[in-house]
């Protein structure tokens, strides 16, 4: 089996002559004859979109710079090359999407692959029914258990997990509770409605799906006991299992909402992880919205708006804590008792990541003292080597980097010079194959783990185009 940890080598994928070059490597060393295509041939392609490929022909016609362009050209796409398995279900389009290497559909990977090619559905409704189909079968993904975080295409498919302790059902692939599983559900429905106008995703269906979405957050503000869910696995890794007979460590009732683990997948500490407390007040008031204007139930819109105003309450009293050397800055734990923890993990939602999910404004001043804080040698999980710096987290482990950790870093930057030096590292930590990885060593980027994580691959080619798109091509040149 195949799982989210294990480190995978890229077999014959290095470009022949290109040496892997650390940050101080010269830009554009190399000429466009070393760069040919990983991307699938067209017939053996997933899915294809006339207004992604336009958008990736005139991207590349703005990069002078030969490696980057072909690292564009293998990354923006690869979750509609590789991932996305298209289908009607029920009359209604439905498109399951692998992580990569991995075949199961995770909402948060899922939502977030997809992402990028939200600004282009209305130039393409092949892509726009596509986007749908993904919202489609997140909903029924949440019907069937809002606690699961990882979901096979058929109930017919082998269980990955049976064996955990924890109420499996036939269609589940792994049933870690995780807050942003249901907010990146939230994520993608909003701003579909908001870029397309269509509303025909907000069915009974997903009305449904959205109040199970609030009932699950209310029952882990463990206002009323522990609640349903417990976990334990068996395991020789620590953080794959909860203690405590599955219920985690002991919370306080302060309004926190607990996620027994982190969007790594990891068992979070104290589980009242912060970034998802964040992120759900956002989702919240985006389900308030939907239903103030397009379902119509202004009980439910309150009840959301009331959730967040709490939730968000709670952050400022509880979450909030005073660093010995960086001032007030945001918790990445808590437990509603006076424990914290300072540090970040590179998965999104992170702390550095919460301007891009639009949970903070970036000059926010607790904001902007927690960024000094989790991209320094002060987070446990911040690595410095002689080919990058980072953050990483315990689900890979010391000295690895995640590339997501520096896209985040440019993709909440204003500091041009700093984007410049986030996309140089990643061209130059790519181990020659032309797509990101999961982590590389600080010191050898030839060490990676993953060499098919979509996730990464399409958040690459986000940054990318939205630089070009903010006017910015003269740091990527």
């Amino acid at each position: 089996m195949i799982s989210r940890r294990n480190f995978l080598k890229a077999s014959g994928l290095t470009v022949a002559g290109l040496a892997v070059a650390g940050t101080g490597s010269v830009w554009g060393s190399a000429s466009k004859a070393e760069f040919v295509s990983k991307r699938p041939l067209v017939g053996k392609r997933n899915f294809s979109s006339q207004a992604v490929e336009e958008a990736i022909s005139a991207t590349k016609a703005k990069l002078k710079d030969p490696k980057l362009a072909w690292m564009f050209e293998n990354c923006f796409p690869n979750t509609l090359d590789t991932t996305v398995e298209f289908g009607m279900l029920n009359g209604k389009s439905d498109t399951f999407v692998i992580t990569g290497d991995i075949h199961a559909m995770w909402l948060r990977d899922s939502s977030a692959q997809v992402w990028p090619y939200l600004p282009l559905a209305n130039e393409d409704e092949d892509l726009k029914t596509l986007l749908a189909g993904v919202i489609n079968r997140q909903t029924q993904c949440v019907l069937l258990d809002p606690y699961a975080n990882a979901f096979n295409k058929t109930k017919e498919e082998k269980v990955e997990w049976m064996s955990d302790q924890t109420d499996m059902k036939q269609g589940l692939h792994e049933r870690k509770w995780e807050i942003d599983s249901l907010c990146y559900t939230v994520r993608l429905a909003y701003h579909y409605w908001k870029t397309t106008g269509d509303d025909t995703v907000f069915d009974a269906d997903w009305q449904n799906a959205a109040a199970s979405i609030v009932d699950t957050f209310k029952v882990q503000q463990r206002k009323n006991g522990l609640g349903p869910y417990k976990f334990e696995r068996e395991t020789t890794r620590q953080l794959d299992t909860l203690s405590n007979h599955g219920y985690g460590r002991p919370l306080k009732p302060v309004g926190l909402i607990n996620s027994s683990f982190r969007p790594s997948d990891d068992a979070a500490t104290y589980g009242f992880l912060i970034p998802s407390n964040l992120f759900a007040v956002t989702s919240l008031r985006q389900l308030a919205e939907i239903s103030n204007t397009v379902t119509g139930d202004k009980a439910f819109a309150g009840d959301c708006l009331s959730l967040a105003d709490e939730i968000e309450t709670a952050i400022r009293k509880y979450a909030i804590v005073k660093h010995p050397k960086y001032g007030k800055v945001y918790a990445f734990e808590v437990d509603g008792f006076g424990n914290a923890t300072f540090m970040d993990d590179a998965n999104v939602p992170s702390l550095l990541a919460l301007p891009y999910l639009g949970c903070v404004a970036r000059n926010d001043s607790i904001y902007e003292n927690t960024r000094k804080l989790v991209w320094s040698e002060d987070n446990p999980y911040f690595f410095k080597g002689t080919a990058a710096e980072g953050i990483g987290g315990p689900h890979v482990g010391y000295d690895m980097v995640w590339p997501m950790s520096i896209i985040m870093r440019a993709m909440t930057s204003s500091d041009d010079a700093e984007i410049a030096w986030c996309v140089k590292t990643l061209r130059d930590t790519d181990a020659g194959t032309g797509f990101m990885h999961e982590t590389f060593h600080k010191d050898d980027p030839t060490n990676f783990s993953r060499s098919w994580f979509a996730w990464a691959n399409t958040l690459f080619g986000e940054l990318i185009l939205k630089l070009v798109n903010q006017g910015k091509v003269d740091l990527l040149n």
